[in-house]
């Protein structure tokens, strides 16, 4: 079974801010209607070329998740990995290209497809497309490793990152031409936030909160005490609980009841509000994958909970 890869035009600004910016984990590939990605799985290759007559391919990134998302929540997540100096420029870009009132300013929602392990080509290793390339292709091609022009492309890859063993993980020191393989996505802070966004149908899971702009993606067991930006390791909580949540004053339990410390009766002399929330069973992702890890909710309790 082959491995596919995207190639898709870019916009030469987001290539040119990115290219250069110092040790990018991830950025969003941005796409400035609401449409639905569905070309890759995770761990596939996207690729990113110039406009025309510059038909050559400049970088990519490991494919990690894709969604649409109000252009608010898009910079909120990944900041100047959007490929813009600030969330002002970047909605004039997108308004540019939707062909929108420059004074539009609703929060409206953007195609994202969100790139771990980023690359950016020196001019002298562009990879010139493939003669498939249709001259009016504006948006992407899809190739799969199984037909030529996609192996092709696979192996001017690799060949190029060749001297940057590790930097994207798409090859191993001694191979210069390994078999096409899925290359597991590192997913940034901004991946985990989306991924636990709607990994929790954007509801607060203990609240059932819906205002977007008041919910946040909370890690279980913080990434620098060796937490990981894995759904599994994500909570999605309203902005108030997460910061309960992280100073230790609530936790979930293992059997994802949520508790609320005494403390904030005998430090505040309040928090009526989070009492009626106790012993509450919090609402899960659907997905059983992305669901609360029991070994990282139990660190919470005995490391960061004082009941």
């Amino acid at each position: 079974m082959g491995i596919k890869l995207v190639v898709a035009v870019t916009d030469s600004d987001w290539f040119d801010y990115l290219r250069r910016q110092p040790q990018l984990d991830e950025v969003n590939f941005w796409a400035p209607s609401a449409a639905n990605f569905k070309a890759l799985q995770p761990g596939e290759l996207f690729l990113f070329k110039l406009h025309a007559p510059r038909n050559v391919i400049v970088g990519g990134g490991v494919f990690a998740y894709a969604n649409t998302l109000p252009c608010s929540l898009a910079w909120q997540a990944f900041g100047t990995a959007n490929g813009a100096v600030s969330s002002q420029a970047m909605r004039h870009r997108i308004l540019k290209y939707r062909r929108a009132d420059p004074s539009d300013r609703s929060d409206f929602e953007i195609g994202c497809r969100i790139l771990t392990q980023p690359f950016f080509l020196d001019e002298s290793d562009w990879i010139p497309v493939p003669a498939s390339w249709a001259p009016n292709i504006v948006s992407f091609k899809t190739y799969d490793t199984q037909e030529p022009d996609g192996l092709a492309l696979w192996k001017a890859v690799q060949d190029r990152l060749q001297d940057r063993v590790g930097s994207a993980g798409f090859s191993e020191a001694g191979a210069r031409y390994g078999a096409p393989h899925l290359v597991a996505p590192r997913l940034g802070q901004g991946a985990f936030r989306v991924l636990v966004t709607d990994s929790y149908r954007r509801r607060c899971a203990v609240t059932g909160e819906k205002t977007l702009p008041a919910l946040e993606a909370a890690h279980i067991r913080p990434y620098s005490e060796g937490g990981s930006h894995e759904a599994s390791n994500g909570l999605l909580l309203r902005r108030d609980l997460h910061s309960l949540f992280d100073a230790g004053y609530v936790t979930v339990t293992p059997e994802h009841r949520f508790l609320v410390s005494h403390r904030i009766k005998e430090e505040f002399d309040n928090g009526r509000h989070y009492y009626a929330l106790h012993g509450q069973q919090i609402d899960g992702p659907p997905d059983l994958r992305q669901r609360p890890d029991p070994d990282a909710l139990k660190w919470h309790n005995e490391e960061r909970f004082n009941g």
